[in-house]
């Protein structure tokens, strides 16, 4: 296999590194700005938002401009937009840096994943997409206790200037060795784009207003309303479009349709954990950050090490089985942190957050994998884009879908959680909560043919 794909993972790496870090830090970043840690989660959402609504263009902009020329950019600005983020010292600052990072980021892993498929033969493609996945499970390991340390040794500002010397080396090697190269120049869908992105806009901000307790219910609620109607009308758009930004004709495949519904609910739980785990155990077990990112460890260790043992569990049991089963283990984890009080013993933690971890490993390469089972050679492209911004989307839908859940339930208790003076009963419901669109997924995941999936088991 070429250099390419590793190229990729380290991009993913970045990414991920940013993202599990600053869950860690939130508490932190919080009293520097004087707001409470939920108030941040608009950050998080920012980046997420930004990335859902510009990944479409990132393949057209690729084959228009050049697939290095774009990848290279894209790197660029991601490196220089994490010092910004360093330098916030407000809100405001930090959520336009984290914009900034986020068109970065649109561009970064989405071109990097075309040039993969686009320089990959079909036998080696499943293995090619294994090794970018690897970072979605290994940069939870060090991000945060990384972040931890960081936080309690240094200051925050420092989990955002580690990228400088990262992207530096990542610029060096797309230089050395990723071919330049130029697609189809198809006219850009821009009614699709504006649609899409509009809507996804509304929805995510809805989502996360919600959340944040300044914020109007009412507003939340009728933008959230309007980006499910801009929804439909970005449906029925991309159906009468010959190049539609994107093709949810894709969806006519039941693995594809399934990867992006199934792995929808299953991602707005298994995405929410890296956001609540470290609340709960800064704000609920009143740890420092340092202690927090160490116990952090173990869910992060279950991510990376399950990953060895995935492809032999999928060639065994198949795709079907091995989706609704571990989604319900994933459920059941879940439930149980979040029954974790201050007097649980450090050992029960432990492995609570070591089987969080194992399932969500198993159900994200399970999810990058299949989306891939019935899809041909010209689909590579589009499904690719679909499935990215899926993804992106989901992680911050959960975010926000975690932090109102917290919000809803210390208000209900008859406090104002403006200080964000939440109980650890109030993450018990929280986790309650979150852990029910992965139990949805499970007669998704069970709608699957019990030979879905069998060309790449056989060629894993």
């Amino acid at each position: 296999m070429s250099i390419l794909p590793y190229i990729v993972a380290a991009t993913f790496f970045m990414e991920y590194l940013d993202s599990t870090i600053i869950a860690t830090a939130l508490p932190a970043m919080a009293r520097s700005f004087h707001v409470g840690p939920n108030e941040l989660s608009l950050g998080m959402t920012a980046y997420m938002l930004t990335l859902a609504v510009f990944i479409p263009i990132s393949g057209w902009m690729a084959d228009r401009f050049g697939s290095r020329t774009i990848f290279a950019t894209a790197v660029t600005v991601f490196t220089a937009a994490s010092v910004l983020c360093g330098f916030a010292d407000s809100v405001p600052t930090f959520v336009a840096a984290r914009v900034l990072q986020g068109l970065g980021g649109a561009m970064m892993v989405p071109v990097g994943r075309f040039i993969v498929v686009r320089n990959t033969e079909t036998s080696r493609m499943i293995q090619a997409i294994s090794t970018i996945t690897w970072p979605a499970v290994a940069a939870p390991v060090v991000g945060p206790t990384v972040g931890g340390m960081i936080v309690t040794f240094a200051s925050w500002h420092w989990i955002f200037f580690i990228n400088l010397p990262l992207g530096l080396a990542v610029l060096g090697v797309i230089f050395a060795v990723v071919p330049q190269q130029f697609g189809e120049r198809r006219p850009l869908d821009w009614d699709g784009f504006v649609l899409g992105g509009v809507s996804l806009t509304a929805i995510l901000l809805g989502t996360e207003l919600a959340s944040n307790t300044q914020a109007s219910p009412l507003l939340a609620t009728l933008l959230f309303g309007a980006g499910l109607l801009l929804a439909t009308a970005t449906l029925r758009h991309a159906a009468g479009r010959a190049h539609p930004l994107l093709d949810f004709r894709l969806m006519r495949h039941p693995t594809f349709a399934i990867t992006v519904l199934a792995g929808t609910l299953s991602r707005l739980t298994i995405d929410a954990i890296p956001y609540l785990v470290p609340l709960l155990l800064q704000i609920g077990f009143g740890l420092t950050a340092f202690h927090a990112g160490s116990l952090m460890l173990a869910f992060a260790l279950g991510n990376l090490g399950m990953k060895m043992f995935t492809t032999r569990l999928l060639q065994h049991f198949g795709f079907r089985t091995t989706a609704a089963v571990n989604a319900a283990l994933g459920a059941l984890f879940v439930l149980l942190a979040g029954t974790m009080v201050p007097a649980t013993p450090v050992t029960l933690l432990l492995l609570v957050l070591l089987g969080c971890g194992v399932t969500r490993s198993m159900q994200y390469t399970l999810l990058a994998t299949l989306g891939y089972a019935d899809i041909g050679a010209q689909e590579k492209g589009p499904a690719s884009t679909l499935l990215s911004v899926s993804q992106q989307m989901c992680i911050g839908m959960a975010v926000a879908f975690a932090a109102l859940t917290l919000r809803l339930i210390a208000t209900l208790r008859g406090e104002h959680p403006s200080t964000d003076a939440f109980t650890p009963t109030d993450f018990h419901w929280a986790f309650l909560i979150v852990a029910i669109p992965l139990i949805l997924s499970i007669p998704g995941y069970l709608r699957l043919d019990r030979t879905a999936g069998a060309a790449l088991r056989q060629g894993s």
